[in-house]
């Protein structure tokens, strides 16, 4: 004799509402667990923070937290992770200068928007010196080791290669963006994140002027041909 199963019933509107309404709280503990762990982890370090002391700032139960992440690690990382997404975005600062030809003809423009950037992503800009002092950069090495990689491929895109024309015979453009990007930011670095201001002596809007010149036209005096 064949049995036959009775067939499934639809799920109910009341049931999918529970699991979406479970879903979406779930996502809500979760970003809310996150931007805990980030304040905590930029202000007080990886050690100094407790998986206990983000469930605290986040105002969720302990065995939340651990439900969300399996350790504090993985929480760590995933911060490192959302910023390394937005690093990529065509909507972080500092890229969308790059690509509105800001290099190398405006480095000033190129400057604001990376105080822009340090400004608004300070907290995730901080995780990095946490990673450095407390786990001795493993979880940054890849990012800065494929740095290069990425900055190639800004260059091989048609605005960055019509930019490029404007350097003098003999810069590679690949050093000369790199460079202006590391000082830039970390000048801004030291200023917003250490709380430095005019850590070179004179008002940020002449260090940029300045920096530019330099950077731009070199800083020895050109020889004139006769």
């Amino acid at each position: 004799m064949e049995l036959r199963t009775a067939p499934r019933r639809p799920r109910s509107a009341p049931a999918r509402r529970r699991r979406l309404n479970q879903e979406e709280r779930s996502e809500r503990s979760r970003g809310q667990i996150l931007d805990a762990a980030l304040r905590l982890f930029s202000s007080k370090g990886y050690h100094g923070t407790s998986m206990r002391d983000i469930a605290l700032a986040a105002r969720v139960s302990t065995g939340n937290v651990y439900h969300q992440f399996p350790d504090k690690e993985t929480v760590f990382r995933t911060l490192l992770d959302q910023y390394w997404a937005v690093v990529a975005s065509p909507e972080y600062p500092f890229n969308r200068a790059l690509y509105e030809g800001a290099f190398p003809n405006d480095l000033e423009a190129l400057g604001r928007a990376a105080r822009e950037t340090v400004q608004r992503y300070r907290p995730y800009i901080a995780l990095i010196y946490v990673d450095v002092v407390e786990f001795e950069g493993s979880h940054i090495r890849k990012f800065y080791s494929d740095m290069a990689s990425r900055f190639e491929a800004f260059l091989s895109t048609p605005e960055a290669a019509r930019a490029s024309d404007a350097l003098r015979p003999g810069v590679s453009p690949l050093l000369a963006v790199m460079l202006a990007t590391r000082f830039l930011l970390n000048y801004f670095t030291v200023e917003i994140l250490f709380g430095v201001p005019n850590h070179f002596g004179r008002d940020t809007d002449t260090v940029l002027h300045e920096i530019s010149d330099i950077l731009g036209r070199g800083m020895l005096r050109q020889q004139h041909q006769t």
